[in-house]
């Protein structure tokens, strides 16, 4: 990729590749913010009157975000993470989540039960425990590895770049906040290019410590 893991140079990469590919990426972008519309739904439900319908209804949405929003947004990972590496990609292969779907479901459930643990103890934990596995999605998609091993190389490949890592979320949501000035539009343009800018990261920090150390794990079609 002959860029340096940094936020600057992440960033900049993601603009190219905005640049480059914007119909193809804008699409999966579409896709991801159709598939996470009903949880705004969900989110409204504490209007209903009937508490067991409420619990039933939040029930519901937790299962859809775990089902169906999470994987998704693993697929557009893989999506982006391939045109990071300038690599022949279409955007169908968004659905490419469902041929490793199962580590994909347990990744994401891993990752939000130890996330959700360290802000229930302190808010500080959390965050630093979201940064450092900020990669989980890229290794189940890119190395096909199950969730533990996933979580055991994001720690360690995102080691001296956590700091980085929580800089480039606070940009981000700078640039959401341009995104929605900018009407809604913006806002697309905004996650398109905040998006490249994590496949960028991971990509050439994964490349800066030289691959995985653990052995990579080949799904059997």
């Amino acid at each position: 990729m002959n860029i340096k893991p940094s936020a600057g140079s992440a960033y900049s990469r993601g603009w190219q590749m905005m640049k480059e590919n914007f119909i193809s990426l804008f699409l999966v972008i579409l896709i991801t913010a159709i598939v996470s519309f009903p949880m705004g739904i969900f989110n409204d439900s504490s209007k209903l009157a009937i508490p067991g319908l409420l619990i039933v209804y939040q029930a519901f949405g937790l299962l859809y975000l775990l089902f169906l929003v999470n994987p998704i947004n693993y697929g557009a990972d893989w999506v982006y993470l391939k045109a990071s590496r300038k690599e022949k990609f279409d955007v169908k292969e968004v659905f490419d989540v469902f041929k490793n779907y199962l580590n994909v479901v347990l990744a994401g459930l891993l990752v939000a039960a130890i996330v959700g643990i360290g802000i229930v103890f302190i808010i500080i934990p959390g965050i630093v425990f979201a940064c450092r596995l900020a990669f989980v999605p890229f290794l189940v998609m890119d190395k096909q590895l199950d969730p533990v091993k996933a979580v055991e190389e994001s720690w360690r490949l995102t080691k001296g770049h956590g700091w980085r890592i929580f800089w480039m979320a606070i940009i981000g949501f700078f640039l959401i906040i341009g995104g929605l000035i900018a009407l809604i539009f913006g806002v697309f343009i905004a996650f398109i290019w905040i998006r490249g800018a994590f496949a960028s990261l991971y990509a050439a920090v994964l490349e800066e410590k030289g691959g995985l150390t653990t052995e990579v794990v080949t799904i059997q079609e």
